[in-house]
């Protein structure tokens, strides 16, 4: 009993009661602070030592969505299907494989940037399956009213990841060097795969008996974009991710070729962001119920040109290194607070039938916009400059966020809402 309200723990934290989702919780967690670890690596062991230009880093960032844009909806299509707790274990233990090999590379002296781009292409490819079951299975592991707070918490464990992970990341990096930092991450997807396969959850047992792969993919596409909620929410979503691509494929390279900084202080500024998105992610459901979903993601949006604005102010020395850190303080703040609230809105608007490709959909045109964003990134940096670049996104980021306001979004105050 709580000695406070006299309340049961459980009856206060009703996700406490989910068995499944606590499990999954904890791979998910897992296997985040090794993603965040294997993000810096990966840029880092990129810059530093096989000393990529701007363009081949816009390339690497590419290559890892590009996969959600060529087979994207096939996945959401494929994953409405079948079971999707298969395709969550198969796709962590492939993975833990290909990330072995960037080590395994690097040991027998013949990693390249040719060879890192075809890894993560392939690591890409089989993150697009994984990502499109993750996003569906939650809803058969909590009730709809909870879908909010769970999501919530899947985002607050994501935010202690970019807090630890890119801290914990730059000290490996500097103590072994970057390809076994890699290799942190690879061992964290098979211990997250073991997991998961021992959920116990009740899911469809095979296909539907008729198939019709043209008519599913344009009944998800319609679902998506025909919503009158959805709609504007996705379009925002796609020219988010193609100014903040922008940003992060520059950003390693400004902060440490042109700043001169080394990976524990990059590591520290990505540790601020995930400061900021624990916070955000903690106010979030509260300020949904309070100010609405519509106007309480509204607001997230505008904090990340908020923040990002601060980075081509930023200079070498204490000063420099606060700004950086403010930036991705606020685009921590922006992630927490909006994330959460747009995949449970997203997660109980839609039918079940059609989560796999109401996710795929939305995720892989957004994964769409990072593979035409990071590169033009790259080649602005390398004509322009890289401050001026970052410049450019700022201002691009403020069209979604004003072309969302001018919708219908704004009005969105529930996931009750099924209105179309």
């Amino acid at each position: 009993m709580n000695v406070t309200t006299g309340e049961p723990v459980r009856a206060r934290y009703p996700l406490l009661s989910s068995t499944g989702f606590l499990w999954f919780w904890s791979a998910d967690s897992l296997s985040m602070v090794g993603t965040y670890i294997t993000a810096l690596a990966l840029q880092v062991l990129a810059v530093q030592t096989l000393r990529a230009s701007p363009i081949e880093l816009g390339v690497l960032g590419a290559a890892r969505w590009l996969p959600y844009l060529l087979f994207g909806l096939i996945a959401g299509v494929l994953v409405d299907r079948y079971r999707r707790r298969p395709v969550l274990v198969v796709a962590d233990l492939v993975r833990a494989g290909l990330l072995a090999l960037i080590p395994l590379s690097a040991a027998m002296d013949v990693l390249s940037m040719p060879l890192l781009i075809a890894v993560v292409l392939v690591f890409g490819t089989v993150s697009l399956a994984y990502d499109a079951a993750h996003q569906s299975f939650l809803p058969t592991l909590v009730p709809p009213e909870l879908l909010t707070p769970a999501n919530a918490r899947l985002e607050q464990s994501s935010a202690v990841a970019q807090t630890c992970g890119p801290v914990i990341g730059g000290w490996l990096i500097r103590i072994v060097g970057a390809p076994l930092a890699i290799m942190v991450d690879a061992v964290s997807y098979l211990i997250s795969g073991l997991i998961v396969a021992r959920l116990r959850v009740a899911e469809r047992s095979g296909p539907p008996e008729h198939r019709n792969l043209r008519r599913e993919l344009r009944e998800g596409l319609t679902w998506v974009y025909g919503h009158r909620m959805l709609g504007p929410l996705a379009l925002a979503s796609h020219g988010w991710f193609f100014g903040s691509a922008m940003v992060s494929t520059v950003y390693v390279l400004f902060v440490i070729d042109e700043l001169g900084f080394d990976a524990a202080a990059l590591g520290l500024t990505f540790a601020l962001g995930g400061v900021g998105a624990v916070a955000g992610s903690s106010v979030a459901d509260r300020a949904g119920r309070r100010f609405g979903i519509g106007p309480t993601i509204i607001a997230g949006r505008w904090l990340t040109p908020a923040g990002y604005a601060l980075i081509p102010l930023a200079h070498n020395g204490v000063t420099g290194l606060t700004l950086l850190c403010t930036a991705q303080f606020l685009f921590g703040v922006s992630i927490g607070v909006d994330s959460p609230l747009e995949m449970g809105y997203r997660q109980s608007v839609t039918p079940d039938r059609l989560l796999g490709r109401m996710n795929a959909t939305m995720r892989s045109l957004n994964r769409a916009a990072i593979v035409i964003g990071a590169p033009i990134g790259g080649v602005l940096a390398a004509w322009l400059g890289i401050r001026w670049t970052v410049w450019i996104a700022v201002v691009g980021l403020l069209i979604p966020a004003l072309a969302l306001i001018a919708s219908g979004f704004r009005h969105a105050r529930s996931g009750a809402d099924q209105s179309r």
